[in-house]
């Protein structure tokens, strides 16, 4: 079984992307590795090259900066890194360049990789997710954030990033089978220094909207606000990836938010009470098959 990593970035030291982190935390579970690396104002090249040149491959990528709708410029590059992956491998693991695996779930992932290999039934394998938001120490609680997506997919070149390359479909349009592992993806794109989040979202929302809509929009400050965009959060008391613990070592911003604050609307506490009795009552880009449990 060969599995080939793949993703996208452009200028993550610019803007303070963990894409060395992300890379390597699935790194030992992958034989190789194709990030489509787009036209920087930063050394973001030369960074990914020093990750483990004997696995990554670069493929050099000009972002169409007139494709300013609906971000679907993420899902092109999220293509070009695909289409370059060989044939020979058998499943593509994708990982955006704010999102981290933790070490624990490895095995797993490879384990399921390996059960589902020769099931056509499967398209890919389904993670669930940790939003962390100001700081490390606290994760989204609401039902706004999505809860989880597709992350490895069968290198099936019918597939193709979806929208904004938040997911993935397959021919015309058709959603993927999937199944679903007990395994989190580790969301950090909330979580940076407030100059940085700052540029992050003036930079994010070209991808999305006309300079009309930036200047009507988006706030002119040069720190963004964290408390002005809370609705709730929860602790979290577990433990980060190891590839994430040098930068959050150098986490140089203090963010505290008191949990008793929470806003909860009826519309959440409704799906919450769902989930609770195992219905999803939210949006699903994919169609689950079952879920994969570990012999």
């Amino acid at each position: 079984m060969k599995v080939t990593g793949f993703t996208f970035i452009r200028n993550a030291i610019k803007l303070d992307y963990p894409i060395a982190e992300a890379i390597e935390s699935i790194l030992p579970i992958c034989d190789d590795f194709v990030v489509a690396v787009g036209n920087s104002d930063d050394e973001t090249r030369k960074l990914i090259a020093a990750i483990d040149p004997s696995k990554i491959k670069i493929i050099d990528t000009i972002w169409d900066d007139n494709l300013r709708e609906n971000g679907s410029v993420l899902a092109i590059e999220t293509n070009k890194a695909f289409q370059a992956i060989s044939n020979q491998s058998d499943w593509a693991f994708y990982i955006q360049g704010d999102e981290v695996i933790h070490e624990k779930y490895l095995n797993t992932i490879k384990s399921a990789m390996t059960f589902y290999k020769d099931r056509n039934d499967i398209d890919g394998l389904l993670f669930n997710y940790h939003h962390f938001y100001g700081s490390y120490d606290y994760v989204g609680a609401s039902t706004q954030w999505y809860r989880e997506e597709i992350r490895v997919i069968k290198n099936n070149k019918n597939i193709f990033s979806f929208k904004d390359a938040q997911g993935f479909r397959m021919g015309s349009n058709e959603k993927l089978k999937v199944a679903k592992i007990p395994a989190y993806v580790y969301h950090y794109g909330w979580v940076k220094e407030p100059k940085a989040m700052q540029l992050k979202q003036e930079s994010f929302h070209r991808l999305w909207h006309n300079d009309e809509w930036l200047e009507n929009n988006i706030d002119k400050t040069e720190q963004f606000e964290y408390e002005e965009h809370i609705s709730q959060l929860a602790l979290f008391n577990e433990t980060h990836p190891k590839v994430m613990l040098d930068r959050i070592k150098r986490k140089n911003w203090k963010f505290e938010y008191d949990i008793s604050r929470n806003k909860r609307s009826i519309k959440d506490v409704f799906k919450k009470l769902l989930l609770k009795i195992g219905i999803n009552a939210s949006y699903q880009n994919y169609k689950l098959v079952e879920k994969f449990q570990e012999k």
